[in-house]
């Protein structure tokens, strides 16, 4: 049996490299999965090849009435929402605040925090008709600091941990738990393509000077998703959770710096 048996996951982003991943693993788990993406082919053919546990909904998660109606349709096959992965989001490409227009700027605040708030809003009523469960937001290691170029995607990010503890706080007595994952740079598109014409993140970060010199994987923070959304992690809400490979932490000291 699996962890999430018979249990309704809806993810956000779910065609995605971190979402498709986290869809794969929560089927894998026994749960029914709705894939919630903005392109309907992608997450037809997804839902297609996992096969009567999947759904796919059409969701602009900036749509508050888009929102309700994938709620509704989930409720309709599926039942009540036990897990909500908020995964969706956009990355700015790289500029000044003062280079920065206007429309990018509300874009990115539109997907990656308003987005969420209405993901939490919407779907709370069918976590409490299921007698409680869990949400997730995925937000970045950019929401611990300030990093140069990216002021709208960071804005996002940091406001997002706000608006978690907030939410676990409405929403722990109806059992509700609300927690953040904030990834490092994970090999995704999102840091892989260019984005409007700029060079990929991936083309300027290495990550050999950090603890774990690698890239991070959408499956390291899948594997962080179902912790958090199981049993096993009962007893956290409000908490964040950094994936990094030590990137926050700073250079680590090179393999033979300790040695006598």
């Amino acid at each position: 049996m699996g962890r999430f048996d018979k249990q309704t996951v809806l993810v956000t982003g779910g065609t995605g490299g971190q979402g498709a991943s986290h869809v794969r693993a929560y089927h894998q788990e026994g749960a029914n999965v709705v894939i919630a993406a903005p392109s309907s082919g992608p997450g037809e053919e997804f839902a297609t090849e996992l096969g009567e546990r999947a759904l796919f909904v059409r969701l602009d998660v900036t749509d508050e009435d888009r929102w309700a109606a994938a709620v509704t349709e989930t409720e309709r096959r599926f039942g009540p929402i036990a897990v909500l992965v908020n995964n969706a989001g956009v990355q700015n490409p790289a500029a000044p605040i003062e280079a920065v227009e206007r429309r990018v700027w509300d874009r990115v605040l539109d997907v990656n925090l308003t987005g969420t708030f209405l993901g939490i809003k919407t779907v709370t009523p069918s976590l409490r008709r299921n007698g409680g469960g869990v949400i997730v937001n995925i937000a970045s290691t950019m929401a611990h600091g300030g990093t140069a170029l990216y002021a709208p995607y960071v804005a996002s990010k940091w406001a997002l941990r706000g608006l978690t503890r907030t939410a676990a706080l409405e929403l722990g007595r109806d059992g509700i738990r609300v927690n953040a994952i904030h990834p490092g740079v994970i090999s995704t598109p999102l840091i892989t393509e260019p984005i409007a014409a700029a060079p990929p993140i991936a083309e300027f970060y290495s990550p050999e000077p950090y603890a774990i010199p690698r890239l991070g994987t959408p499956a390291d923070i899948t594997a962080l998703v179902l912790h958090l959304t199981s049993a096993d992690a009962s007893f956290v809400t409000g908490a964040e959770f950094v994936a990094d490979g030590g990137l926050l932490l700073g250079p680590a000291l090179a393999p033979d710096a300790t040695a006598a």
